[in-house]
């Protein structure tokens, strides 16, 4: 590692002007979801172009059917050093409904909310043109006081990220060779709280399935055939609740393989966060937590696989009342994976285990939507630990290492065509209301994300 005292020195002094950057960027109304925009998409990847261009990258506009890519890349100052892909999105989400904004959303501004703390109003100021910069700017003061970079980069901006990034994957095919690098950096996360950096290590994956019972060839008089016909709903509902033990655990065959014990050293420090069953259940009227016993709240929304029934129907749910022996049910349920836990095994499975339980005369449809493995990083990856030591030198607060109950699919797309494990960290509070009127972004994030990502890039050259 290197004194990057003068770099984070440059990174304060450029604040005025990385923040006449950023806001050029947000007045851009890249909205990928209305084709209304879809100039506005175009003009904010030439933007970046334009820009990383002038910070010694070879940069370009890449085509695809949707909105374009922007693509860019800069050498190290040492031949060997690492090579890094980073990774962010310019598209924003659309702003309605617009009469709820306190302000033009296209029109970002510094608000003061006194105390000291001051936001970045706008659409994209957190999600995810605020972060990408953070990014962008760190590059631009190690170039301004160095002269070059400590590690190889490679930049991917994607501008259909909110729009169920349908270009990406044929772009990814097209390009892994131009794409591929050591590992990926994904910075649309955020942090723990204002003080405590975070970085997500592991993203569950998921496999969904719907399941149809059919019994009779037609609905049945509940009086005339009730006790003697079978009833689709009995059959479901058994079948469902038969999942879980009464500890918690899921009672499909070979479900936890793959399934690893998070390292008591990673549990102790989710305990130190402060998070109990009754502040995590509170704000949802409940209580009393699910899942497996003698597992935190922590441990089983990051760390835990589960199975969920997510709807049932069958039979009449109308007004009023109707005695019928329904002749189908059905329900969703999805599974959510960790570890090394294998999507096709748990889809296989699960359809066994649901044959097993219908009786000779009933029948059984499956439906497949969708399946994607678990994203881990190893907790102790050098890469990880290079990262939440640097973090740590630039917050008030030691970073921890968390991980995210949803899905994150670009990581998943790096592993799987690119081979690359990828480092998620970001900036963004839980209170930037994302997605929403008035978004925001803190502007101490902001400054701090610009000052943490030179710390990385300095610590990933070591």
């Amino acid at each position: 590692m290197t004194d990057v005292s003068p770099v984070l020195d440059r990174a304060d002094q450029n604040l005025p002007s990385s923040l006449d950057n950023l806001f050029e960027l947000l007045r851009i109304k890249s909205i990928s979801t209305d084709p209304a925009f879809k100039a506005e998409c175009r003009k904010a990847a030439e933007w970046l172009v334009t820009y990383l261009t002038s910070l010694g990258f070879t940069a370009s506009v890449r085509d695809t059917p949707g909105h374009p890519m922007v693509v860019a890349h800069h050498d190290a100052a040492s031949a060997d050093a690492p090579h890094v892909l980073f990774y962010g999105h310019y598209d924003v989400q659309p702003v309605d409904p617009i009469e709820l904004w306190e302000s033009d959303p296209f029109a970002p501004a510094v608000k003061d909310l006194g105390n000291g703390r001051k936001i970045l109003t706008g659409r994209g100021t957190s999600d995810d043109k605020g972060q990408l910069m953070t990014f962008v700017e760190a590059v631009r003061a190690y170039k301004e006081t160095k002269g070059a970079l400590p590690v190889r980069i490679t930049i991917l901006f994607e501008g259909e990220e909110e729009s169920g990034s349908p270009s990406l994957k044929p772009f990814l095919e097209e390009n892994a060779a131009e794409l591929k690098a050591d590992y990926a950096l994904v910075c649309d996360t955020g942090m723990w709280d204002g003080d405590t950096p975070a970085i997500s290590a592991g993203l569950r994956g998921l496999v969904g399935e719907e399941i149809i019972i059919n019994a009779a060839d037609r609905d049945l008089h509940s009086g005339m055939f009730g006790g003697a016909a079978a009833n689709p709903i009995h059959i479901l509902t058994d079948i469902l609740a038969g999942l879980h033990d009464e500890t918690g655990r899921v009672m499909l065959d070979g479900f936890y393989d793959g399934v690893e014990e998070t390292p008591a050293n990673i549990k102790a420090s989710w305990e130190t966060l402060g998070m109990t069953t009754e502040k995590f259940l509170g704000g949802v009227g409940l209580s009393i937590p699910s899942g497996e016993k003698g597992r935190s709240v922590m441990e089983l929304t990051w760390a835990r696989p589960t199975a969920e029934v997510n709807g049932i129907s069958g039979g009449y749910t109308g007004a009023g009342f109707k005695t019928v022996i329904a002749a189908k049910a059905s329900a969703k349920v999805s599974f959510r994976l960790v570890g090394q836990q294998n999507p096709d095994a748990i889809r296989d499975s699960f359809r066994a285990y649901v044959r097993s339980r219908v009786p000779a005369d009933c029948s059984v449809e499956f439906h497949a939507h969708g399946a994607s493995p678990a994203i881990q990083l190893a907790y102790d990856s050098p890469v990880l630990t290079k990262a939440k030591n640097a973090l740590s030198n630039e917050w008030p607060k030691p970073a921890i290492v968390i991980g995210m109950g949803g899905s994150i699919p670009i990581v998943g797309d790096f592993q799987k065509m690119l081979g690359m494990e990828s480092l998620l960290v970001g900036f963004g509070l839980a209170d930037d209301r994302i997605h929403s009127p008035n978004e925001k972004y803190e502007l101490r994030s902001y400054h701090k994300g610009i000052r943490s990502w030179i710390r990385i890039l300095d610590a990933l050259a070591a």
